[in-house]
């Protein structure tokens, strides 16, 4: 056997190897999720990237991350630097409880006919008007929301931080996302504009998709109350998913609305 065929041969057993193909994944990563002491800190990083969780495509922005203290009231963040893979921020946890991090997005897309010619269109809800010329036909436009979540606790966990806005598809933890075990049944329950979001498909993939042969995704439908159940096979960090699409946008002209949540969540041995 020549050397190219042996080559070839490893190349295509490589690629039989690799894991499936999959979307770019948007995920906050805490450096702890968990901590306990005085004078705590934590470097959150943000990327958008096929592995998880691993720097490869392009960084997440994190100069609108919010983030609300066990008091309700908001932190401020600090060190923000983006990179050419990834973003982080540092900030302090000066009190103890649990701490919520969300980044949230609202956008449209468009796509309508000029003079024959498809043509697509993204931008914010005020840029609509000018964005699409009166001669544009065949008309789409879908409102998209995201929100993007992760939570750290400093000494006992707290509640308060959990509670949903009420605005967009949003997940309200059964079982608190800072006390999560290998092997424990964990309960989380997903809302759409603060009502139960039923029905629903949720993704979860466990980080180091890079260093193995399979994606090892996992999949939940939410209930008639929205809620679902996962018991967690490793210890390590989770990503999770779920979007929702239906014509309730609030926004004009727009005919469908799709909203996301994604979460990152530790799981601790027990």
């Amino acid at each position: 056997m020549t050397n190219h065929l042996k080559l070839a041969l490893i190349a295509a057993t490589v690629s039989l190897l690799a894991p499936p193909a999959q979307a770019h994944r948007a995920w906050l990563l805490p450096s702890a999720t968990v901590l306990s002491g005085s004078d705590l800190w934590v470097t959150v990083d943000g990327a958008i990237s096929n592995d998880l969780f691993y720097f490869e495509h392009n960084p997440l922005p994190l100069d609108k991350l919010a983030i609300e203290g066990p008091d309700g009231k908001a932190v401020t963040p600090e060190n923000l630097a983006k990179g050419r893979f990834r973003s982080t921020v540092d900030f302090k946890l000066a009190q103890p409880g649990t701490y919520k991090l969300s980044l949230t997005h609202q956008g449209l897309f468009a796509s309508y006919k000029l003079d024959g010619e498809n043509k697509r269109w993204r931008g914010k809800p005020d840029e609509l008007a000018k964005a699409i010329p009166a001669k544009a036909t065949d008309v789409k436009v879908t409102e998209n929301r995201s929100r993007i979540e992760t939570f750290v606790t400093s000494g006992k966990p707290s509640s308060d931080t959990l509670k949903p806005t009420g605005t967009g598809l949003e997940m309200i933890p059964v079982t608190h996302p800072n006390n999560l075990a290998v092997g424990e049944k964990a309960t989380f329950r997903l809302v759409l504009d603060g009502k139960p979001a039923g029905n629903v498909a949720v993704e979860i993939v466990p980080g180091g998709i890079r260093y193995r042969d399979t994606l090892n995704d996992s999949k939940a439908t939410t209930d008639e109350t929205g809620t679902f159940s996962i018991t967690f096979p490793e210890p390590g960090y989770y990503w999770m998913k779920a979007s929702v699409q239906d014509d309730k946008s609030t926004i004009k002209d727009a005919q469908q609305r799709r909203s996301t949540y994604i979460t990152t969540v530790e799981v601790l041995p027990q």
